[in-house]
């Protein structure tokens, strides 16, 4: 008989626990108010699975409260971050014509995660360094597919809701750095499986931003909700690209033991070893080291097929979970070398 770890324990309630709320979301949708009731017990109940659902019983309320005072005095500010990014999505359902707004809040709150997040492990010039180079490589790829078809294939960013940067809207370049720095992570440092990872996340990012009106597909060859086969080795490329500089810049960030590229980072970013450059976060070292961005990947898994089921689009929310688990299961054991 498996014995599950507590982990995978408190997780499982929790996610199950967001399929209540998410029901409840469906129902309310459909102008049933039971789905309110359903909302305000999975959405908290959640929570507190997360933190104690291995101590079900009569510990249960003495370890939730134990974990949540310790949750509030130890929580780095980068997973607070993560919370919001992940808090403003659960409105949508509620307020659908607020996609562009929930969204792109919703995506800022993870960018600035993922700042956060490196300047904790190394620096704020690093931090800014990477996301610079995310923001622009993502942003230049965007403006050359959008305008000459290279290297995603023919669409158009015509209609797309404000506010855009050379004509592609700011949640995309935005969304490149976070996305990529929390696929380097579950890849180990891999730029290649970074790039499958990213591959893997936009097959449920197509039906999800076209049904919202981000961007339309004019392309003949379109396989998937309009997208053709060169717009995921597209994707593959400028995710592995973006990756492969990001493990140069911090290879110890990704746990590789490789030197950085010292020669592509002033004196200033270069100032600080990890774990030297100023204290952002309560942890004790040791806790801060077991804490990952990777967890983003695993958030996205529920939240992104949640919103393809929230459109209709029943098929490809099924399609995208499971490519979404298969990534995360394939990484872990291309990872588990690592440990």
């Amino acid at each position: 008989m498996t014995v599950l770890s507590p982990t995978v324990r408190r997780f499982g309630l929790a996610f199950a626990a967001l399929g209540v709320a998410f029901l409840g979301a469906l129902l309310v949708i459909a102008g049933n108010p039971v789905g309110w009731a359903l909302i305000a017990v999975g959405l908290p109940l959640s929570g507190a699975l997360a933190l104690a659902g291995d101590a079900l019983g009569r510990g249960f309320g003495p370890t939730l409260a134990q974990r949540a005072r310790a949750l509030a005095a130890q929580t780095a500010p980068w997973m607070w971050f993560v919370a919001l990014y992940a808090a403003l999505k659960i409105p949508v359902p509620l307020w659908p014509q607020g996609f562009p707004v929930l969204g792109l809040a919703s995506t800022a709150a993870l960018f600035v995660a993922a700042l956060l997040f490196v300047w904790e492990r190394e620096n704020a010039a690093k931090a800014g360094i990477m996301a610079l180079v995310a923001f622009a490589l993502g942003l230049a790829a965007e403006v050359a597919g959008s305008r000459t078809g290279i290297p995603f294939g023919d669409y158009t960013y015509a209609g797309a809701p404000a506010p855009t940067v050379l004509g592609v809207p700011l949640i995309v370049p935005l969304g490149w750095f976070a996305l990529t720095l929390t696929a380097t992570c579950l890849s180990g440092g891999r730029p290649w499986l970074a790039g499958l990872l990213m591959t893997l996340w936009d097959v449920g990012l197509e039906p999800l931003m076209t049904a919202q009106g981000y961007w339309r597909w004019t392309d003949p060859l379109g396989v998937w909700a309009g997208a053709p086969v060169e717009n995921f080795v597209g994707w593959w490329g400028v995710g592995t690209l973006i990756a492969w500089i990001f493990t140069g810049l911090a290879p110890r960030l990704f746990g590789l033991r490789t030197l950085e590229w010292a020669w592509a980072l002033p004196w200033f970013a270069r100032a600080f070893p990890m774990g030297g450059g100023p204290a952002l976060s309560l942890l004790p070292r040791a806790a801060v080291a077991r804490a990952d961005f990777r967890v983003v990947y695993a958030i996205e898994a529920f939240f992104l097929p949640g919103g393809l089921v929230l459109v209709g689009r029943f098929a490809e929310a099924a399609v995208t979970l499971a490519a979404m688990l298969a990534g995360l299961l394939f990484a872990r054991r291309v990872t588990r070398r690592d440990a």
